[in-house]
């Protein structure tokens, strides 16, 4: 084994297999030159004179190009840690702010061989309204001419006996969703999933990348099958502050990644995030007070309304994300005048977790440091714009 990649143990009959640094050397070759399928890196050995010098004339076949990369997954994310390391003992990576974005790339597998609950339900539902017509079909054929019955019902028959067939296939896909507890199935690429991109939605994954700014250098880079973003920071920029060797590190990221428990993680592991927050707030298009308009006492624990009354705790909800606090004021709601712009109900109640201070801590960073946005955009975004643009996927 050499640097993690292991090396193919031939049969005593067979030949030696081929040295790992040799297959490592053709796919970065093929990275640098956009050849991504092992079949194109079989014909570059034979016909191109930069893998023929490179390889010492060696001509692996596809499969076994293709197995390296399914055996040595591991191997490779060690290569990118150490040309990390190079970059570090270089000096290139500034080591006190990561940009974390993600970005959706292109799996291998059709929309059409990717199924949800959803889209399996509405698929059956239309094959039992097909077999449904043909049967009655097939029935009125019987009453209009019982003689010619079977040669005009043949055509009626081999459409019904494929969409039973399809309709079994359909109800082991589902079966097998239920079994896995997954969201969805993938036949062709089983770890990729649907997502939602600008251009619409494709069947790939979802490329986390974590960016150092002063050379617009990758610190990280993660790939999941999670379809959002939610829950994907500190796995990302904890691992980034690891592999730059620092005790302590910002970390920037869009609204997507706001998560008080990713939040919570991320100060855990030496990392200061700052995720703007989204507007999620029903009030908003209620033309109501927003939540920002309350002022949270720590020391009280209570909320400052915009009409001065203080909200105190008055519930505690137990979720799977963690106690959830209610606080109101019913007493002094009633006689309000600031009622009618507050809440359409007879008080008005505001949520709060109770490891929300977390968030409190961020949004004090966030206004300290309002260039980190506009960092982020210019770090984060603009090596996802080359690789795309390298891989032939554009830009978005």
């Amino acid at each position: 084994m050499v640097a993690g990649f292991e090396r193919v143990r031939a049969k005593s009959t067979g030949r030696p297999g081929y040295a790992p640094v040799d297959l490592l050397k053709l796919y970065i070759y093929g990275y640098l030159n956009r050849i991504r399928s092992s079949r194109r890196l079989e014909v570059e050995t034979h016909r191109n004179l930069e893998v023929i010098w490179l390889l010492r004339r060696l001509r692996p076949d596809f499969k076994t190009i293709a197995d390296f990369r399914r055996v040595n997954r591991d191997a490779f994310r060690q290569v990118f840690r150490d040309f990390v390391r190079l970059c570090r003992e270089l000096d290139l990576y500034g080591r006190e702010l990561v940009a974390v974005d993600g970005t959706r790339i292109k799996g291998v597998n059709s929309p059409v061989r990717n199924f949800t609950r959803a889209k399996l339900e509405r698929e059956l539902k239309k094959a039992d309204e097909r077999l449904n017509r043909y049967l009655s079909q097939m029935d009125e054929a019987d009453d209009d001419d019982p003689g010619r019955s079977a040669a005009a019902t043949e055509g009626l028959q081999a459409k019904i006996a494929k969409v039973r067939a399809r309709r079994t296939v359909l109800e082991g896909h589902r079966k097998t969703l239920e079994q896995s507890g997954d969201e969805q199935l993938s036949l062709t690429d089983p770890d990729s999933r649907v997502m939602k991109t600008a251009k619409g939605a494709v069947v790939g994954y979802n490329a986390q990348i974590a960016v150092d700014p002063k050379h617009h250098l990758i610190a990280e880079q993660q790939v999941h099958a999670k379809v959002t973003d939610v829950g994907l920071l500190a796995q990302t920029a904890v691992a980034a502050r690891e592999n730059l060797e620092v005790e302590e590190i910002d970390a920037v990221a869009d609204k997507g990644y706001y998560k008080i428990d990713d939040v919570e993680a991320c100060e855990a592991g030496g990392v200061a995030p700052h995720v703007p927050k989204p507007d999620r707030s029903p009030s908003r298009r209620k033309g109501l007070f927003m939540k920002a308009r309350f002022r949270y006492d720590g020391t009280a624990d209570a909320y400052v309304c915009p009409g001065g009354h203080r909200l105190r705790p008055t519930y505690f909800h137990e979720l799977a994300s963690g106690t959830r606090i209610q606080y109101a004021n019913r007493d002094a709601c009633r006689s309000c005048p600031l009622r009618p712009r507050c809440t359409t109900d007879t008080h008005r109640r505001i949520s709060r977790y109770a490891n929300e201070i977390v968030m409190d801590r961020m949004a004090e960073r966030l206004a300290a440091k309002p260039e980190l946005a506009r960092l982020r955009r210019q770090s984060a975004e603009h090596p996802f714009g080359s690789i795309k643009q390298w891989m032939g996927q554009g830009r978005s």
